[in-house]
């Protein structure tokens, strides 16, 4: 059983597919959650009724996590509400897929403000008030792709590395004030996007991992809980791979 009970967590892009079971199980956890949505304002509320049928604390919180003023506007109204941060998970992310001949400058530039600059506003503004409790674990969502590359996606496999070499710099920049940053780097999950792929072209991922099944997006939150917990205590700068075996 882990400690997590009242601890309070940020989660970003936390309405829908893996973000959206990362709040599900903080929530479960005892943790009081904060999360971010774009556009899923239905979908937000419906996620604060259902929780506060199980007595969670769950929150929605409309921003645009490209947005560096919004982030710092979240980060505050965490503080106002809670008094504190424990756990902020960068979740918050895009595609836009192309072959590079044929991508736009927005698409590349959107995709790496929505994938990448989002970890840098949530963790700069996420950090002080973490150094000051002397506590806090970041954990920043990537991909496996940003370890193998995929074509057809430089843009977000440029920001899904990004995310990782990101982690690595400020665990060493905060690891003094006993802040913990780590990186999970899911392979293929259950979400709207593999949702639209015919059966032909799940049989041809499935076939390329060695457990021979897509994951789910609880897969990814249960590392969440681990990397968030005690268990994890001594564990910083790392890229947790949860793929089935893809990528090893």
């Amino acid at each position: 059983m882990t400690n997590l009970k009242d601890k309070v967590a940020l989660v970003t892009g936390g309405s829908r597919g893996i973000g959206k079971a990362i709040v599900d199980a903080l929530a479960a956890a005892g943790v009081k959650v904060v999360f971010t949505y774009l556009s899923s304002e239905e979908r937000a509320k419906q996620m604060e009724s259902e929780a506060a049928k199980e007595n969670r604390v769950v929150i929605g919180y409309k921003a645009d996590a490209a947005s560096f003023s919004e982030s710092e506007e979240c980060i505050k109204f965490v503080l106002d509400k809670f008094q504190r941060l424990d756990i902020l998970v960068n979740n918050a992310g895009i595609t836009k897929d192309a072959l590079l001949l044929r991508m736009t400058e927005s698409d590349f530039e959107s995709v790496v403000d929505a994938n990448l600059k989002s970890v840098f506003n949530y963790s700069k503004h996420a950090i002080k008030p973490m150094m000051a409790q002397r506590a806090g674990k970041i954990i920043n969502i990537s991909s496996v792709v940003g370890i193998n590359g995929n074509p057809g996606q430089a843009n977000y496999v440029a920001s899904k590395a990004g995310v990782i070499g990101f982690t690595k710099s400020i665990a060493k920049e905060v690891a003094s004030r006993n802040i913990t940053v780590n990186a999970i780097a899911p392979g293929f999950i259950e979400t709207d996007m593999t949702d639209k792929l015919n059966e032909k072209q799940k049989e041809a991922l499935v076939s390329q991992i060695p457990l021979k099944k897509i994951g789910k997006p609880e897969d990814i939150a249960k590392a969440v809980i681990f990397l968030a917990s005690e268990y994890a205590n001594y564990i910083t700068g790392q890229t947790l791979v949860v793929d089935g075996g893809l990528v090893m």
